[in-house]
């Protein structure tokens, strides 16, 4: 599973200060530190950057890739700033992750851009009607985002599907909803469909100490599901990771199989 480093977002004081004062070592920092316990791409989460977007997204691409051989996942709400990114971003170390598209018109600008540079992007199953209801009308967003991908040239192998995980403190029942969606997507096409959540969003809301337990063991049952990416701390969840491919057989056991 690729585990995606969420800790470089400008929701975190730290960040955020690095960034408006275009100071490399926190960021650097981070992105190293998520390299090191196991992430296989990281996340630049900027906000919406309405202002210098375009700067700010290649400043941050460009400091991360100075010291860390991972992709990056370009996650803004502003397309120039996503294509920005895009254009700056070092394809030595793979190619770039899209955060996100939907079925949101405001987003489709997010979906020209994957297919025009031959990029992946993340379609989040959301509209403007508002939250889905159930596993079966996010199949159907799904469907709708897959379908419009096809239409932009985009190969779905480039389409990492999000059922959109909501807080359990408040919307307890999506958890289930979420699992079931993860299965309902790959059945959508075949070879089967990518998947991807933001893992953390399932413990926003709760106790320090719970949600660690919740993030890990909410992951444990996606990954049961087949789930291909998740957003996360990988100091967090590798590893549960590497615990759940031995029990799955994906590696072969050993007692040190949590060190390799």
């Amino acid at each position: 599973m690729l585990i995606i480093g969420e800790k470089l977002s400008v929701i975190s004081k730290r960040v955020r200060e690095a960034v408006q004062k275009r100071d490399k070592a926190p960021i650097q920092e981070i992105a190293v530190s998520q390299w090191k316990a196991g992430a296989g791409m990281i996340d630049a989460n900027i906000g919406p950057a309405d202002e210098n977007g375009e700067d700010l997204m290649q400043w941050v691409v460009s400091t991360i890739q100075e010291v860390v051989p991972l992709p990056v996942c370009l996650d803004t709400t502003n397309a120039k700033a996503i294509e920005a990114g895009i254009k700056v971003h070092n394809g030595e170390w793979g190619r770039p992750l899209i955060n996100s598209t939907s079925n949101d018109p405001e987003r489709f600008p997010m979906l020209e851009l994957a297919a025009k540079y031959k990029v992946p992007v993340i379609g989040l199953t959301i509209g403007k009607g508002g939250l889905p209801a159930d596993a079966e009308e996010r199949t159907v967003l799904a469907a709708e985002i897959m379908g419009r991908a096809m239409e932009y040239g985009l190969p779905l192998e480039d389409l990492y599907l999000d059922p959109l995980v909501l807080q359990i403190a408040s919307m307890q029942d999506h958890a289930l909803h979420v699992i079931k969606a993860v299965r309902m997507f790959q059945e959508l096409n075949d070879p089967a469909m990518k998947t991807i959540v933001g893992l953390s969003n399932i413990s926003n809301g709760c106790p320090r100490n719970v949600r660690p337990v919740i993030n890990k063991n909410f992951l444990m049952l996606l990954a049961y599901e087949g789930l291909t990416a998740a957003i996360a701390d990988p100091a967090e969840v590798m590893k549960t990771i590497k615990t759940i491919d031995v029990i799955t057989g994906r590696t072969l056991y050993a007692h040190s199989y949590l060190e390799m």
